[in-house]
């Protein structure tokens, strides 16, 4: 009986390994992850001190289920939307937004970027909102980054709300032109955040 046993279980975990080759139980990752990379950032060594510079607190962003994960979303008509083929964040479009304005807010206007746990006493201005669109729209070719900002500065209470948009040209919907207008369109759409803090 015993003996049976044994080669019963042989048997399935031989018919596993074997369907092991053919059966994926997760996607495949795509061959490359996608980033934003800031094209203004501090120059190295450079000392920041909260004694002499204001500062300001980026909460990451709100973002509708479309774009909450780390796929590209592409608008194929007004009630309908894809995924850019074989194309994938490194982390969702949040949190590299929110990471793009903690690098570009400082350089444009000298303030301090503080984390959640320095903010906590005293936040100094607070930036935060809503990306309404990280992707593609099909029917002009067009990388989309727009976000609705929300900024109460240190001064007082007073909430002010603004909506920024930038749109580049993708040569194909395909993961290497897509990302490269993106992160084209989230510099610019974080440049004029900047611009806006730093008024």
């Amino acid at each position: 009986m015993t003996m049976i046993r044994s080669t019963k279980s042989l048997l399935a975990l031989t018919a596993l390994a074997s369907l092991s080759g053919c059966i994926s139980f997760a996607a495949k990752p795509p061959a490359s992850l996608l980033t934003l990379t800031s094209a203004t950032t501090l120059p190295v060594n450079q000392t920041q001190s909260s004694s002499t510079a204001p500062t300001i607190t980026i909460q990451v962003p709100a973002v509708a289920q479309s774009i909450a994960g780390v796929r590209i979303p592409v608008q194929a008509s007004q009630t309908s939307i894809a995924y850019v083929a074989k194309a994938q964040w490194v982390e969702p479009p949040a949190r590299l937004f929110a990471r793009l304005l903690s690098d570009t807010i400082p350089p444009r206007t000298g303030r301090i970027v503080l984390s959640s746990a320095q903010s906590f006493s005293d936040p100094g201005a607070v930036l935060s909102g809503e990306i309404r669109s990280f992707g593609v729209d099909a029917g002009t070719n067009m990388a989309v980054v727009a976000f609705d900002g929300s900024l109460i500065r240190s001064t007082g209470k007073v909430v002010e709300k603004r909506r920024f948009e930038a749109r580049v040209p993708v040569s194909a919907i395909a993961a290497g032109p897509v990302g490269v207008a993106l992160n084209q369109a989230a510099n610019q759409v974080a440049v004029e955040v900047a611009d806006w803090v730093g008024r």
